[in-house]
């Protein structure tokens, strides 16, 4: 006779509550009560890069993938890396059916080993367990099982965007937008009676810079017209700019984001200026031509930014669009972008001779190259009034890199020179994850300092919510 096998239960999610505290014992306790104090705390959310146009409209999500996975270029670059199209995961797909969007999931589901050790594992076994209340384990035997439940989940009202934003307890949530962007959402977000969060927009005008790209002088002439000016001159063009920019600050905006190959700012004589310009405009500046008229217009945004007093935020040394193939087939913005070396130094003086200890003036630098943290970043911190250091971005948000990052950072600047935490996403459900991962790492951080003898409890636990509240709000001018 043979006996009854036992039914295995299917493996189940149970994140830790120490997951990113010191595994000292007394340090941990230190940590758990410096993450204790700041767990629950309003997100302050300044760069980021979710649409406005889902809290105005207040739409469902449309399915499992749409929300968690085509958004995500932190997690669909992983899956690309395994050797999964990019298509396949609805990258660049305008309406993916209802197969195609469960066949995704499927193929996260089955590749999830390859998200070990990765912050993408930590923010998604978050989501799914706090945020959407499922604990299987994802694997090819459960991605049916989690995909419906989830589908079940983001049917509910409470997981509409606006819900959702009460219940992450966003206390101010800054989207990206183009100089063109009508920002009519914005708009209707402030006029709307029944809503009460706080979403700014972001001026973001690199491809108005960047005079060496594929349809520029189109992208200015559109911005001539959208600004009421013609941009046919390097003075139209500084004019659309401003104007533009008033526009966004009429609207909420507190900074400008900019993001070019390098971190170089230079004026340029007026005469040359307009020279390069038309060259640019003709299509016959070279290539060294461009990068100088790029770098000429870039330093024309500090210069804004000092008069209106909008935040330049700046993080350069990236590749973009690393694999041209897939730019050309499915866009920008796909998680191919691939971290260069930048020098900060000598690229940012000009800017910093010239409004480096202005009152108006605040630029806040943050970099993927972590050699710059120690070398350059922190020691012009802790000098110049204006420049404060970015947290940890795109590749370094990461509980390793943001220990390395405040270690490197701290001793020099301080903790207020820098500008709290962003999270950088476009992947909505992510938001308090990734917050909630920062908040750990700090209180680990600090916990340190107190064990060591460094900080006093006291001075931990209101250092631990400025770097929340207080820092960033000051960072952003919010």
């Amino acid at each position: 006779m043979t006996a009854l096998s036992t039914p295995v239960a299917p493996p189940r999610l149970a994140p830790h509550p120490d997951r990113l505290l010191p595994a000292d014992p007394a340090t941990r306790s230190v940590a758990r009560e410096l993450y204790g104090a700041v767990r629950d705390l309003p997100i302050v959310s300044p760069h980021g890069h979710v649409p406005a146009r889902w809290l105005a409209e207040d739409t469902p999500f449309p399915d499992p993938t749409a929300l968690l996975i085509t958004p995500d270029h932190y997690l669909t670059r992983v899956l690309h890396a395994r050797g999964v199209p990019l298509q396949d995961l609805g990258v660049g797909v305008a309406e993916p059916t209802p197969a195609q969007s469960r066949a995704a999931f499927r193929l996260l589901c089955r590749h999830w080993p390859a998200f070990r050790g990765t912050p993408v594992k930590l923010w998604l076994e978050q989501v799914l367990v706090e945020v959407l209340g499922v604990d299987l384990v994802p694997s090819e035997a459960s991605a049916d099982d989690l995909y419906d439940a989830i589908g079940e989940r983001v049917a509910e009202p409470g997981f509409r965007p606006r819900a959702l934003y009460d219940r992450f307890r966003l206390d101010v949530l800054a989207t990206t937008d183009d100089p063109c962007d009508d920002l009519a959402h914005h708009a209707a977000l402030r006029a709307d009676p029944t809503w009460h969060g706080r979403v700014v927009p972001t001026f973001r005008p690199d491809r108005y810079l960047e005079a060496a790209a594929p349809g520029w002088v189109a992208r200015v002439d559109a911005l001539g017209e959208v600004a009421g000016t013609d941009t046919g001159s390097l003075a139209g063009w500084v004019e659309a700019m401003e104007r533009r920019r008033a526009h966004f600050a009429a609207h909420g905006a507190v900074s400008s984001d900019h993001g070019h190959r390098d971190a170089t700012m230079a004026p340029l004589d007026p005469a040359d200026g307009e020279r390069l310009y038309a060259r640019a405009r003709a299509g016959t500046a070279t290539p060294a031509e461009a990068e100088a008229l790029r770098r000429g217009l870039l330093f024309e945004m500090a210069r804004m930014s000092s008069e209106d007093g909008l935040v330049m935020t700046l993080h350069p040394g990236v590749r973009r669009d690393h694999h041209a193939p897939s730019r050309e087939r499915l866009g920008t913005d796909i998680g191919a972008d691939i971290p260069v070396a930048v020098e900060f130094t000598e690229a940012l003086r000009p800017v910093l001779h010239a409004f480096g200890t202005h009152p108006r003036f605040r630029l806040v630098v943050f970099t993927i190259d972590e050699t710059t943290f120690s070398r350059e970043l922190a020691p012009l911190a802790g000098f110049y009034p204006s420049l404060y250091v970015g947290a940890p971005w795109w590749f370094l948000d990461a509980p390793d890199a943001m220990e390395r990052y405040r270690a490197a950072v701290t001793e020099t600047a301080g903790f207020a020179k820098t500008s709290g935490f962003v999270d950088d996403t476009r992947a909505y459900l992510s938001i308090p994850a990734r917050h909630d991962a920062s908040r750990r790492a700090d209180a680990a951080y600090l916990a340190r300092l107190v064990t060591d003898h460094r900080l006093t409890l006291d001075e931990a636990h209101e250092t631990a919510v400025d770097l929340v509240t207080t820092i960033p709000r000051e960072a952003f001018r919010l």
